[in-house]
């Protein structure tokens, strides 16, 4: 199939694309002298920042200029399965020289993104350990733009190798991060006037890593996760971000100086991860003061009570982990079974069901529901409600339960977003009963 353009035969009644992406090889300069080997979206790392209008139907064609088949999914975005971008769900891998017409409405609003959704398992020069990523703004019929300036910031880590974990099995680790596509030291400052009121868009894009960042003598007040804006705005010194998870924060510009925004634990930070926020009219290298201790708790930002809508089913999901021994990856199951050999789940259309996400292992996992938003409803038995998703850390031997209304008909991925552990099994499929219009 080599050169294939394909695609449903009414999505070329439009000519031109809105966006064209191109999927190539890529030598990434992250700093002088420091190469990385990868593949990345019109040759740049993140891809090209897609902003589009809620409700506006968009065309995206992307053509595969690498050796191996590919395929994009639009993260957090309730559309079709087949313009989901997972094979899984029935979307079409996009063969060596081939091209694919993506074609959807682009909802909910908020901060989405888009990213490769292949298996790498021992190649991490797959999959998201490459710099196949970037930013999907779908803007709201009615944003306030409460803010004087807008940026968007991408957190990678680069050069993944096997290292040893917690249980002596292997996971990913690296050798560098980025913040966009430079290390710390090696990118323009983002440069910034006092009084100002900065919206920060952050992404963490790395296959594995959960990172903490702050900007040093500032606080940073939540007003969104995963695009949606949070029932309880709150301040905190430092935010943490799960695998693919998004946070939107607000910074008054109050403390003039040169500062590094960056992971507050250091061993990242010398790895790359920071950047430089710069106050007009000020000199001198750039500060960190560390954060006081901070106690991520997504209760913070939603209302402290339980949901006021009751579930008509529970789906019970326990995770666990199978150790082969030193040196080797292990394998992961839901309910005692490994990908593609786990339980398919059944979905009935119109019916709130509520995940119980039980993580019988010692490592964190950030668990990840295609076309669907979820509302977090506890965590350790802890009620909330009111705090929209598509992304859940669930913590190491915890549990947190999810709803969310059966109200897009087709197949379904749930999986962890951690690479390593999709990849060996950490993946479920839902799929909606026949009754359902598909």
């Amino acid at each position: 199939m080599a050169g294939a353009t394909f695609a449903p035969a009414f999505l070329w009644a439009q000519s031109q694309a809105d966006y064209r992406l191109e999927i190539a090889p890529l030598e990434l300069e992250i700093a002088p002298g420091k190469l990385i080997h990868t593949v990345a979206y019109n040759g740049h790392v993140p891809g090209p920042l897609i902003r589009w209008p809620e409700g506006k139907p968009i065309v995206i064609d992307v053509i595969n200029r690498t050796s191996v088949p590919e395929i994009v999914h639009w993260h957090g975005q309730e559309i079709p399965s087949l313009m989901d971008g997972a094979s899984e769900e029935g979307s079409p891998m996009i063969p060596p020289g081939g091209q694919f017409r993506y074609s959807f409405t682009p909802h909910p609003a908020g901060f989405r993104w888009y990213h490769t959704h292949t298996f790498a398992r021992h190649d991490f020069k797959r999959g998201t350990y490459t710099g196949q990523f970037g930013c999907f703004y779908i803007e709201p019929k009615n944003d306030p733009g409460a803010y004087d300036q807008e940026i968007f910031l991408t957190l990678h880590d680069w050069n993944p190798y096997l290292a040893a974990g917690g249980d002596a099995s292997m996971d990913a680790a690296y050798d560098y991060s980025t913040i966009d596509s430079r290390m710390f030291g090696h990118a323009d400052p983002v440069k910034v006037r006092e009084g100002q009121r900065v919206l920060i868009h952050l992404l963490n894009a790395s296959a594995s890593m959960i990172h903490w960042m702050a900007l040093a003598g500032h606080e940073l007040t939540v007003i969104a996760m995963d695009g949606n804006p949070v029932p309880t705005p709150a301040t905190t010194a430092a935010i943490r971000l799960g695998t693919a998870e998004r946070v939107d924060v607000l910074v008054t510009m109050n403390h003039p100086g040169i500062w590094i925004l960056g992971e507050t634990r250091e061993p990242f930070r010398k790895a790359g991860m920071g950047t430089v926020i710069e106050y007009a009219n000020q000199q001198g290298k750039p500060r960190w003061i560390d954060p006081p201790e901070t106690l991520w708790d997504y209760r913070r930002f939603a209302e402290p009570q339980a949901t006021a809508h009751e579930p008509d089913q529970v789906i019970p999901l326990r995770f666990e982990s199978k150790f082969h021994g030193p040196g080797a990856l292990a394998t992961w199951t839901i309910n005692g079974k490994s990908f593609p050999r786990t339980d398919m789940i059944m979905l009935k259309e119109g019916t709130r069901y509520r995940l119980q996400m039980i993580n019988r292992s010692a490592d964190d996992h950030p668990l990840h529901l295609h076309r669907h938003t979820f509302e977090v409803t506890s965590i350790n038995s802890q009620p909330l409600r009111g705090l929209l998703k598509d992304v859940v850390v669930v913590p190491a031997n915890g549990t947190v339960e999810a709803d969310f209304a059966a109200n897009n008909p087709g197949a379904t991925l749930f999986h962890c977003h951690n690479q390593t552990h999709m990849d060996f099994g950490f993946m479920s499929l839902f799929r909606y009963s026949p009754s359902a219009k598909v």
